[in-house]
């Protein structure tokens, strides 16, 4: 069994890590090269190697309630959507909560994590580390890495012939932290996923004109939601998520495009996706619409070529005068502390079983977590993670044989349509709901919404047909929180707390009274039909 582990990263994945070492009676030590905890929602005013770098302006694309630990909310007053220094504060409020703190060396690096000799035996892991210009080294029963995918930047230069001519200023999105480097300058973004759009809208404001490369286009997504919720505790519910798995995915996919642009027509703006069948991550902008029917953002296709001062799109023969490129072309991750024995990273993905444990070795000593983009959080879907990866690495949990591991690996990475349900287009997405849900039944901490119905059904239907908070992932089971119930029925006073902050009259309608009745009968209809 495991005593000691060893946990790479204190970000919220390392944070989470370290609370489920200490849940489980195991003696973590959390390694931090930077000074302070917090990872990509600590902002800094320069990038620092090997951490993930943010811009001032960065919000939570997630809601609150839907994004935090599963036994820890958000503070009341916070924000639905949280800003950058807010969020850090809320982790710095977990690791003190927790008393965390104690388990992390800041301002040490890992420099290697290797076997050691007898490791077919005792699964054990020789760290070095280096520490104020020391190296030192240790034994670890185990070892977690969370260290995310958001730290080396993807520039694909040779793919913008004329680069090396240019006269501007390029850079990747990673090095962007304020938007006055824009002011009176023609801008030129290339990349629309969340980055690359957040920085255009931003550059929008001072510079004399932004141009907003993409290649596959994407579907552009408002935090507020319908009625004015948060999209995800609209969208993430387990009884949207059973309807979209039932249905065959043409049919998901056209009801989603219907969904899409009932806000405004993608097709009209420019940005309708190319590939509609396979799930692109849709973008969270709440100004890009307005920006563009505005003429302060224009949507372009991908570079044909790049000249001194200009830039020649495909499909467009003008050349568009250009002072500064930014590329938001993503990133790709890798283990330098790790031999490709041990973890090996091909064409974006990693052999990982349920994306957390090296299918092949003879122990099952080490975990990856949050190296995965679920349609949802990664807060509780980290913290799943590691619910489940600790009591591995304890004994509590077995693995199945690595032959075994290995062939559901290999069928992830070909990616084979199953049909129904949304068809995710990256190695790294998966569904959000039923991932969680498989983590939480291997240590039976999945909630039973049939002896849910029985024993308390007001919590059942709130549980299937409302928001799927983490608080859910604490109902039973190891690691069961007591005020899992009532922070699930209260989610969304919390919500409205925040934003119903001016007292308004209103007037009850016979005819909304109505529709309520109704509403509840088709209710009560759905649930019998479903747990027949």
């Amino acid at each position: 069994m495991a005593r000691r582990v060893a946990i790479v990263g204190a970000g919220v994945s390392g944070l989470a890590s370290v609370k489920c070492c200490l849940e489980e009676g195991l003696e973590p030590t959390c390694f931090e090269r930077s000074h302070d905890l917090g990872g990509l929602w600590r902002f800094t005013e320069h990038v620092e190697e090997g951490r993930a770098s943010l811009y001032k302006s960065v919000v939570s694309n997630s809601s609150k309630e839907m994004s935090c630990y599963s036994d820890f909310p958000f503070p009341e007053d916070y924000p639905n959507y949280v800003p950058n220094s807010q969020f850090l504060e809320y982790l710095k409020m977990y690791a003190n909560r927790f008393n965390l703190l104690k388990c992390i060396q800041f301002k040490t690096k890992v420099c290697s994590i290797t076997k050691c000799p007898d490791f077919p035996v005792s699964g054990q892991w020789e760290v070095v580390t280096l520490c104020e210009g020391k190296h030192e080294s240790a034994i670890f029963d185990a070892v977690m890495v969370c260290t995310g995918f958001l730290t080396n930047p993807y520039l694909p230069l040779d793919s913008f012939p004329g680069i090396n001519a240019f006269k501007g200023q390029y850079f990747h999105s990673r090095q962007y932290k304020h938007p006055d480097i824009f002011k009176d300058k023609r801008v030129l973004v290339v990349g629309m996923g969340n980055s690359g759009t957040d920085i255009a809208v931003e550059a929008s404001h001072l510079a004399k004109k932004v141009f907003l490369s993409t290649t596959g286009g994407a579907w552009v997504v408002s935090r507020v939601f319908d009625s004015g919720y948060p999209w995800d505790m609209v969208v993430t519910t387990r009884f949207q998520n059973l309807l979209r798995n039932s249905l065959p995915t043409p049919v998901v996919t056209w009801l989603m495009a219907r969904k899409m642009d009932s806000r405004f027509s993608h097709a009209n703006y420019g940005l309708i996706p190319k590939d509609r069948t396979q799930l692109k991550e849709f973008v969270l902008n709440d100004e890009l619409p307005g920006r563009i029917i505005t003429g302060k953002v224009l949507i372009r296709p991908s570079i044909k070529e790049v000249k001194e001062n200009s830039v020649i799109f495909n499909n467009t023969p003008k050349e568009e005068p250009i002072d500064i490129i930014v590329f938001a072309t993503g990133y790709t991750f890798a283990f330098p502390f790790l031999d490709e024995s041990v973890v090996k990273v091909e064409d974006g993905q990693a052999s990982l079983y349920k994306y957390i444990f090296p299918a092949h070795l003879q122990k099952p000593t080490l975990a990856v977590i949050g190296l995965i983009k679920p349609l949802g959080s990664m807060i509780p879907t980290g913290e799943t993670q590691a619910r489940w990866a600790v009591r591995v690495l304890k004994g509590v949990n077995k693995l199945p044989p690595p032959s075994v591991m290995i062939e559901e690996v290999n069928a992830r990475k070909e990616n084979k349509p199953s049909w129904f349900g949304l068809c995710y287009c990256k190695a790294l997405q998966t569904d959000y709901i039923p991932y969680i849900d498989e983590l939480l039944t291997y240590i039976n901490a999945k909630p039973n919404l049939f002896s849910l119905l029985l024993t308390d059904p007001r919590l059942a239907l709130t549980v299937f047909f409302g928001p799927c908070s983490p608080y859910q992932f604490r109902l039973t089971g190891p690691g069961k929180w007591e005020g899992a119930r009532n922070a699930i029925m209260t989610q969304w006073d919390r919500t409205l707390k925040v934003t119903k902050s001016r007292i308004v009259q209103e007037s009850p309608s016979p005819f909304e009274s109505l529709l309520k009745l109704f509403s509840f009968l088709a209710l009560l209809i759905a649930v019998f039909l479903i747990f027949l």
